[in-house]
C-alpha cells in the first residue's frame, strides 16, 4: 500500500513541474526567433546563477546552446506527444525481468516508482533552468544586434 510521508503540496507536484518545463520551453521558443545563433553562444551555467535560480549549481554538457535548444525543444514534445513504442524497450524488459524473482514486486514497484519520479522530478527541475538560463543568454546576445539595427 502506497503512503503519503509528506503533506500534499501541489506545488511540488510532477504536474506542476512539468507544466513549468512547458511553459519555460515555450517562454524559450517564443524569444529564439533565430535559432542558429545559438551555434556560438556557450553553454555553461556558474554557481552563481544555479543559487539565484533556487537550484543547485551545475555544469552543462560541452556544446553549443543550439543543440540544447533542439534537446528541450525534443523532451518537450516528448511530454507532450508520448514518447514513440520502440523507445526505452529494454529498460521495461530489464525491469520485468528484475520483478520476476522478487517475491513482493509490489513493495518493489512502488519504490520503483518513488525512485523514477523523485528523478523525474530533479531533471524537470534542471532542464526548467536549462530552458530559463538558454532564454536569458539569447536576449544578451541579441540585445546588441538589436541596438546596432535601430
Amino acid at each position: 500500500m502506497m503512503q503519503i510521508s509528506e503533506p500534499y503540496n501541489p506545488k511540488n507536484s510532477l504536474f506542476n513541474t512539468m507544466n513549468r518545463f512547458i511553459g519555460a520551453v515555450n517562454n524559450m521558443d517564443q524569444t529564439v526567433m533565430v535559432p542558429s545563433l545559438l551555434r556560438d553562444v556557450e553553454d555553461v551555467k556558474t554557481g552563481a546563477e544555479g543559487a539565484s535560480n533556487g537550484g543547485d549549481a551545475y555544469y552543462v554538457q560541452d556544446g553549443d546552446m543550439y543543440s540544447s535548444y533542439v534537446l528541450l525543444k525534443s523532451i518537450r514534445n516528448n511530454i507532450e506527444w508520448g514518447v514513440l513504442h520502440g523507445d526505452g524497450g529494454g529498460d521495461e524488459k530489464q525491469l520485468a525481468a528484475a520483478a520476476e524473482g522478487q517475491d513482493d514486486v509490489d513493495v518493489d514497484l512502488e519504490k520503483q516508482f518513488h525512485f523514477h519520479l523523485k528523478g523525474l522530478h530533479t531533471v524537470l527541475s534542471k532542464l526548467t533552468c536549462k530552458a530559463d538560463t538558454l532564454t536569458s543568454r539569447y536576449k544578451e546576445e541579441i540585445s546588441p544586434l538589436k541596438k546596432t539595427l535601430h
